[in-house]
């Protein structure tokens, strides 16, 4: 017999083959009849079977098999004790045996016709410890089994125990859930407290929604978790590689969840975890740790706690948030580390999810149709949950102080995701009220649906422009199905995030290329790379600053990284052979910046043109002015660009310096300050003279009464997260605009922030525009 390549025989053990085998599956039977017929062909092998034990722990039943007759599926079946199939899992290892009819253990069965194979070789599946099957294969030849051979399917066995395990998972996930617990007893002050009181958070998703409770608990934390005396870095590191391996495999099964019930844009996030779990640099570093002399669980803990501080120290909120996914990685790696299994929360029927934090994983596997509402205490509205919640529409409200603690499970709980509000075991007068407006809210929901694939057009006639905020591809579908008019701003940090090293000029090709062909002519702009000071990627750790947060970062990392920035630049600008592309540099403060990186741009052309690549050659370029000193410059940067973008977000912070995300000074924050309004509209004014376009990229336009104010200032391009564009159309077209802009001279000439909110509220009341309530 011809001798069979190792790599060819190690095939199946990469997560390529595992994940497109199992994406080809519908069930746990498709999923081992393929892995049976994977496994024939890759080990050259007349049979390959999958017995698997049953629920008495002492029968071997045959669930799999390519080679012998089909119909012995569920049929051929052997107690412990009996054949050579379970000496496997006697022994607790492989069974290679030439001429297996002449051994003692040897069991005929007259259906399976096994009498002319003359070699058997059988392997234990474990999984925790336990075993649940073997996996077998039958030669008609006299074989002698090698010990790589051996080796390769002992490593396929340990990847087949994970499906078998994880999919047996995935098929409870539906079942119905038990009863809740007994919801514990509180005093009477406190239940008078809870019918009293509201807790208060933030809206991530608009939208009011009732419902009993259901706590996610969150298990196999870090904690508790102690480092141990002695240890035995070997067999810690064997651990650490199998549990690295069986993650894998929970994560590709998290996948083909999310991507059957959402898209595939929206599953994407686990492609980063596996990237995570594949990268050598964390491999190395858990490594190490162990080689250092700690267990395989503190190395962990270790890691985990140090990628998690490197992301949450970064002031970009959408990056910030990325610590979730290191811990979500961390959580699901420990569970297979320590053998604990993580609970999984299953509704017995529709209602409100509460939790500390909401990972990706725990999005995943629950059941969507049945999640009215969620609430956490963690703040962060760009977690990938978030995002999940509002691809599907959930309301949901973040950063509720307490709200597990004060939830029993079951009890009655109502979400207005509109004002903020948290109500737990509220009072009967409160749940009529919201029973009203839950009704009011549905009516209104079907009237702002209407909206969507509409043109943005105020009460008397002004059209408006609606582009969606992108940063992650699952973002495309919802601002596609939200009405968006193109993109304007796709924030492009997330992709670095995702590797261990800077991606090529191809990947980035590609990915652009697919967003900019996803929108079919709408324009797309694409920012460069905003990264440096507190956003340091794990593969490029910036200097250390005092104050990072006006330190070296955004373009100024790019221009002191030019062949970064070219590669970037060379990307969109292939990319713009594939429709309307806009690239946008962000914080820019001067002219001699903006020369900088209109030099990269002329690179970037002429290093294409020697590869006689296609680009496009005229592309827009344009700036954020997220900088007073932007602000002041804005009539002399006109002349060196095609647009702005105004990115309220950081030109708050900055002009006020007061941190949104810091609660000692976020009070200070204010949209309507007086200053910000004043530079908001100087921009306006110096573009439109200069004839160049001018759009609003931050959250402050989510808000009608602010929306107003800036439709009054000149603006008519805006950039903001998907859902809220449909509800910006709605409120535009009670809203006149000729008002708008009367009202908004009238706010030039105030000196404080209450008197200018207060007129907008007066008049929006008086021109019966209402803002929208979902």
């Amino acid at each position: 017999m011809a001798t069979m390549k190792q790599s060819d025989r190690l095939g199946l053990s990469t997560l390529e083959d595992i994940s497109t085998l199992i994406l080809q599956s519908h069930d746990l039977g498709e999923t081992l009849n393929n892995i049976v017929e994977l496994v024939a062909r890759r080990m050259q092998s007349e049979v390959c079977s999958i017995y698997l034990l049953q629920e008495d722990g002492a029968t071997l039943v045959l669930h799999a098999t390519h080679g012998l007759p089909k119909e012995s599926i569920g049929k051929v079946s052997m107690k412990l004790g009996q054949g050579l199939a379970s000496l496997a899992i006697e022994q607790g290892q492989p069974i290679s045996v030439i001429n297996p009819e002449e051994h003692p253990r040897y069991l005929y069965f007259r259906e399976t016709k096994e009498e002319r194979f003359h070699s058997f070789l059988a392997i234990p599946l474990i999984e925790r410890r336990q075993p649940i099957g073997v996996i077998t294969l039958q030669t008609t030849e006299k074989r002698s089994f090698t010990t790589t051979e051996i080796s390769a399917l002992s490593t396929i066995a340990f990847q087949v125990s994970s499906v078998v395990t994880n999919a047996k998972l995935l098929n409870s996930i539906n079942e119905v859930a038990r009863a809740s617990q007994t919801p514990s007893k509180k005093t009477h002050q406190n239940q008078e407290l809870h019918n009293r009181a509201a807790l208060r958070g933030t809206v991530a998703y608009p939208g009011v929604v009732s419902g009993p409770a259901y706590i996610l608990d969150e298990k196999c934390g870090f904690s508790d978790l102690i480092d141990e005396i002695e240890v035995d870095s070997e067999k810690e590191k064997k651990r650490l590689t199998e549990a690295l391996e069986e993650t894998r495999i929970q994560t590709v099964f998290l996948e083909k969840r999310v991507a059957q019930k959402l898209s595939e844009q929206d599953a994407a996030i686990f492609h980063t975890h596996l990237m995570i779990l594949e990268d050598r640099a964390f491999q190395d570093q858990l490594l190490k740790e162990i080689t250092d002399g700690h267990s395989a669980p503190y190395a962990l803990k270790k890691v985990v706690a140090s990628y998690t501080e490197a992301f949450t120290r970064m002031d970009d909120p959408y990056l910030r948030e990325r610590a979730t996914d290191i811990m979500d990685i961390g959580r699901r790696l420990l569970a297979n580390l320590t053998g604990n299994e993580t609970t999984r929360l299953k509704f017995k029927k529709k209602g409100i999810l509460v939790a500390r934090e909401i990972l990706p994983s725990d999005m995943a596997t629950l059941e969507h149709d049945k999640v009215l509402g969620i609430v956490t205490e963690a703040g962060e509205r760009n977690s990938h949950a978030v995002i999940m919640a509002k691809s599907l529409g959930i309301p949901a409200l973040v950063g509720i102080k307490g709200a597990t603690q004060q939830t029993e499970p079951g009890a009655l709980v109502i979400v207005d995701a509109n004002s903020g509000c948290f109500f737990v075991r509220p009072s009967e007068a409160i749940i009529e009220e919201y029973r009203r407006l839950e009704a009011d809210c549905s009516e209104e929901l079907d009237r702002i649906n209407e909206y969507r694939h509409r043109p943005a057009i105020s009460r008397d006639g002004v059209r408006v422009t609606m582009r969606a905020n992108i940063g992650l591809i699952s973002d495309v579908e919802i601002a596609q199905r939200n009405g968006a008019q193109g993109v304007g701003l796709y924030r492009t940090e997330f992709p670095y995030m995702t590797r261990n090293t800077f991606p090529d000029r191809q990947d980035q090709y590609q990915l652009y290329r697919k967003i900019v062909e996803s929108f079919q002519g709408e324009p797309v702009t694409i920012r460069t790379l905003d990264i440096g000071g507190d956003k340091a990627l794990p593969y490029f750790t910036p200097p250390a600053e005092d104050n990072p947060f006006m330190g070296w970062r955004s373009v100024r990392v790019s221009l002191d990284n030019r062949d970064i920035f070219r590669t970037q630049i060379e990307a969109i600008l292939m990319a713009g052979v594939h429709g309307p592309v806009k690239m946008l540099f962000p914080m820019i403060s001067g002219i001699e910046e903006l020369w900088a990186c209109k030099d990269v741009v002329t690179e970037a052309k002429e290093q294409l043109r020697r590869e006689q690549l296609p680009f496009k050659e005229e592309i827009p370029l344009g700036i954020m002015i997220e900088v007073p000193a932007a602000v002041q410059m804005c009539k002399f940067l006109a002349h060196e660009v095609d647009f702005f973008s105004l990115g309220t977000n950081d030109l708050i912070q900055y002009m006020l310096a007061a941190d949104r995300n810091n609660p000692l000074v976020n009070k200070y924050y204010n949209p309507l300050h007086p200053a910000v309004l004043q530079a908001i509209k100087y921009v306006s004014d110096t573009a439109r003279k200069q004839g160049k376009g001018v759009c609003i990229c931050g959250e402050m336009a989510t808000d009608p009464v602010n929306f107003t104010v800036l439709l009054g200032l000149g603006i008519r391009e805006f950039s903001v997260v998907a859902p809220f564009i449909p509800r910006t159309k709605a409120f535009l077209a009670n809203l006149d605009c000729q008002r708008a802009m009367e009202i908004s001279e009238q706010l030039l000439q105030m000196s404080d922030s209450q008197s200018i909110r207060t007129c907008v509220v007066d008049e929006l009341h008086k021109m019966g525009a209402r803002p929208t309530q979902t």
